[in-house]
């Protein structure tokens, strides 16, 4: 990521303090995780960009993911959606008439998304 990210990173955790800078760097990772696993190299919905999330969570954090997204200020998936749409207001990602906040909301449960490690089993197709 370039320094221009950065710069419009920072005036985003500037105004708003609920996530840290490192919630918006994980996204847009997340985002392109899901769209080369998707083999979309634009747009992806709301939905799929939520599942590419927690993929892409429990492969690089694995048991810990959700103790990172709450270190975060990441609770729910309507967290990913807040992210997204402060990353369009500055220009960072864009979105097409369709997409909306709304696209995020209750995706799936973290507790059920992320708890996978009680079974023993990782299963990403959850």
């Amino acid at each position: 990521m370039d320094n221009k990210f950065y710069k419009k990173l920072a005036a985003i955790v500037e105004k708003d303090t609920r996530y840290k800078p490192d919630a918006y760097e994980f996204v847009m990772q997340g985002l392109w995780s899901t769209q080369k696993k998707l083999k979309k190299p634009a747009h992806v919905t709301g939905r799929e960009l939520a599942e590419g999330i927690r993929e892409f969570a429990l492969e690089q954090y694995g048991p810990m993911v959700k103790t990172v997204f709450e270190h975060w200020g990441v609770k729910s998936t309507a967290d990913f959606g807040e992210i997204v749409f402060a990353m369009v207001d500055q220009g960072i990602m864009g979105k097409t008439e369709e997409d909306s906040r709304e696209d995020f909301l209750d995706v799936y449960s973290f507790d059920e998304a992320f708890d996978v490690f009680k079974t023993g089993k990782l299963d990403l197709k959850k």
